[in-house]
């Protein structure tokens, strides 16, 4: 740990108005790796610099809306110019901040600029006008953008989930205003500053600090046209109920019990196995839409068990610039702790926890929020493990016998983001795959790697609410007008 210790600290301002601001207090971030080491500080905006920063992007609104959206998205893809050259550097701060293996945090830098480029590529649809003929009047029914977006983001992808809501915003001649996560701010500033100095002033604002302190300016204040949030259940009631007052619409892309069923015909090859892995355990299992819940056929089970435990024997956990590193830490102390809850009461209910992994050469896991994979076997269905989001590195094993049985397993949560179905029968897929309760059903796969980013992502229930990306995502980000002529 001694040499990622030794790494400069990095400080990050505001960006308000087209112009980089200070502000009078700090937020410290520390590196999940070794808690004792400062990753460096970002400011910490005032409720005044926040309010700042929403009259900006309220008076860059008219002119930004009325350019063409062709015109919109060659500012915004001119924009990315700067950060090609600069995603070595942005990876390895969000690596230090974040926890997640440097190579992660490479992808969610290149996902960022992918999905601007998946944006644009739809600039021909905003103003797409669509009339209906008389009699008795002919209708024409088009699109308009809603105002200023404040866009609130979490810490585990920071920029790819930005980049779910940040370009089409833009794209659909909105103007933005980016909360960046307090914990882990420091990568997210950076790229937002880049990309908002090319932009008109006020366009993109970028503000860090306190939820307490600058959450209210930025959900409830009358300006705010839509908030878009990322985050936990709680999170979003409370976003919910503070955008209540002014009636502002609410975005919420919030947790998940996914399940995924494997099914008795199901491939476990070696590239199959390992799309099953790396969807429960990427990030360190701290991801929305990682596999929470694995039925497999009783024919199976201890296949897959015996299967995914050689995987997961070479997991080698350390600090995530080490590049002999496969699994970082978890990023918060208190996530850390609740998973090691939901593992002591598996235990104590009877059920069989299997850890895997060893710390990687010259790692020192004891300042860290480390954790190794585990498996869960014989747990009960009402276990707390199954029962609820971990948002870790476990994964409860579960056998069933009959379809039917899995399905009603599976939907058996107040969550609903997404699921999987692995088969070998497509058209087996597909049929179970329309019986989940679920936004996305990935088939043979699952996890952000596999995601189709052309296509609405979403969950249901306590999942959330709203669609991102795609040409629904888009409409997400204007309302609907029509006007009528008499015949």
């Amino acid at each position: 740990m001694t040499s990622w210790s030794q790494l400069p600290e990095i400080t990050t301002e505001l960006f308000i108005d087209g112009q980089v601001q200070g502000s009078d207090n700090r937020l410290q971030v520390v590196d999940p790796a070794d808690v004792t080491t400062v990753v460096g500080y970002a400011a910490a905006a005032s409720a005044k610099q926040a309010e700042a920063a929403v009259a900006a992007a309220h008076h860059a609104f008219p002119d930004w809306s009325r350019r063409t959206p062709q015109e919109r998205a060659d500012l915004v893809l001119a924009a990315l110019a700067p950060l090609e050259a600069d995603r070595a550097a942005t990876a390895e701060i969000l690596t230090r901040e974040n926890g997640k293996v440097r190579m992660e945090s490479f992808v969610d830098s290149l996902v960022f600029a992918h999905r601007f480029q998946l944006a644009a590529s739809l600039a021909g649809q905003v103003d797409h006008l669509v009339t209906l003929p008389a009699p008795p009047y002919r209708t024409e029914i088009s699109y308009q953008p809603l105002g200023v977006v404040s866009i609130i983001v979490p810490f585990n992808w920071p920029l790819a989930i930005l980049a779910a809501s940040l370009p089409y915003a833009l794209l659909a001649g909105n103007t933005v205003v980016v909360k960046p996560p307090p914990s882990c701010p420091l990568a997210t500033v950076r790229t937002v500053q880049q990309v908002a100095a090319s932009l008109p002033a006020g366009v993109l604002n970028v503000v860090t600090g306190a939820d307490a302190e600058i959450g209210g300016p930025l959900v409830a204040d009358e300006r705010i046209a839509k908030v878009c949030f990322t985050g936990s259940p709680a999170g979003g009631s409370r976003i919910m109920s503070m955008a209540s007052g002014s009636l502002t619409r609410v975005a919420l892309e919030l947790g998940g019990n996914d399940a995924a069923i494997l099914l008795d015909d199901a491939d476990l090859g070696p590239e199959a196995l390992q799309r099953l892995l790396t969807g429960t355990f990427d990030s360190t299992g701290q991801v929305c839409m990682a596999v929470k819940r694995l039925y497999v056929h009783a024919s199976r089970h201890d296949e897959v068990v015996d299967k995914l435990s050689s995987l997961l024997a070479g997991t080698r956990l350390g600090h995530g610039l080490d590049e002999n590193v496969t699994m970082g830490p978890l990023h918060h102390p208190a996530q850390r702790g609740f998973v090691q809850g939901l593992l002591d009461q598996a235990r104590e209910s009877g059920a069989e926890v299997r850890e895997f992994g060893e710390a990687a050469d010259g790692a020192d896991l004891s300042q860290g929020n480390f954790m190794r994979p585990s498996l869960v076997i014989g747990a009960d269905d009402d276990c707390r493990v199954v029962r609820e989001e971990q948002f870790g590195p476990t994964l409860p094993v579960l056998r069933f016998d009959d379809e039917a049985d899995a399905l009603n397993r599976a939907n058996d949560t107040m969550f609903g983001l997404c699921a999987s179905i692995w088969t070998a029968e497509p058209e087996r897929a597909a049929r179970l795959g329309r019986q989940l309760r679920a936004g996305y059903v990935f088939v043979n796969a699952h996890g952000p790697a596999h995601l189709d980013e052309r296509a609405p992502f979403g969950g249901l229930g306590h999942s959330g609410m709203g669609r991102e990306m795609g040409i629904e995502g888009l409409r997400e980000f204007m309302d609907t007008r029509s006007v009528g002529f008499p015949s």
